[in-house]
């Protein structure tokens, strides 16, 4: 059921989608590159900090097992089976997610780009690769069993849409500098 299958992936992908944005909620704190250059540009810039590091994974963290109690009743509510997530699972998405989107700003850095400039293609899918990867060398087992094919066939395809969405409602509300 398609219904299913879309609910379904976007629920295994909350931990890592919600981390980013909690990141930027726990603002400011030192810079994980301490200021440090590589090639005359910052290594990462301030937009990436020990405080936002780790408030977005333990937000992500936290909302994984908050899911996990929640996943019968809404499941039953909608209709569908949601997943379970592994300890290991909820912490490879949230950090990974966060992986994801430090090492997206050291390429931004390394091909010239500012701090919030656009990238295509990257921004939207650096923090799914980084959880991904790391939620599956974390616990494979889990992973496999949740992130089947066509989950993440509709996590690549629902993943970009959402993001471009909410960067531009969050822009038009002023809670962003640029849309994406």
């Amino acid at each position: 059921m398609v219904i299913e299958l879309v609910v379904g992936a976007f629920w295994a992908m909350l931990p890592a989608y919600v981390p980013n944005n909690a990141a930027v909620l726990a603002g400011g704190g030192a810079p994980i590159d301490g200021g440090r250059t590589w090639g005359g540009r910052r290594i990462l810039g301030d937009g990436k900090t020990w405080r936002g590091t780790a408030v977005g994974t333990l937000v992500g963290f936290a909302l994984a097992f908050l899911c996990n109690a929640a996943a019968d009743p809404v499941g039953s509510a909608l209709g569908v089976t949601l997943p379970r997530f592994s300890t290991l699972g909820a912490f490879g998405l949230a950090f990974g997610a966060m992986l994801g989107d430090v090492a997206a700003s050291f390429l931004k850095r390394r091909t010239g780009r500012e701090r919030g400039a656009a990238f295509p293609g990257l921004d939207q899918l650096d923090f799914v690769v980084g959880a991904l990867l790391l939620a599956a060398a974390l616990d494979f087992a889990w992973f496999t069993g949740t992130f089947t094919l066509p989950v993440l066939g509709v996590v690549l395809v629902v993943t970009p849409i959402l993001h471009v969405t909410t960067n531009v409602g969050a822009y038009y509300l002023g809670l962003k500098d640029e849309p994406w």
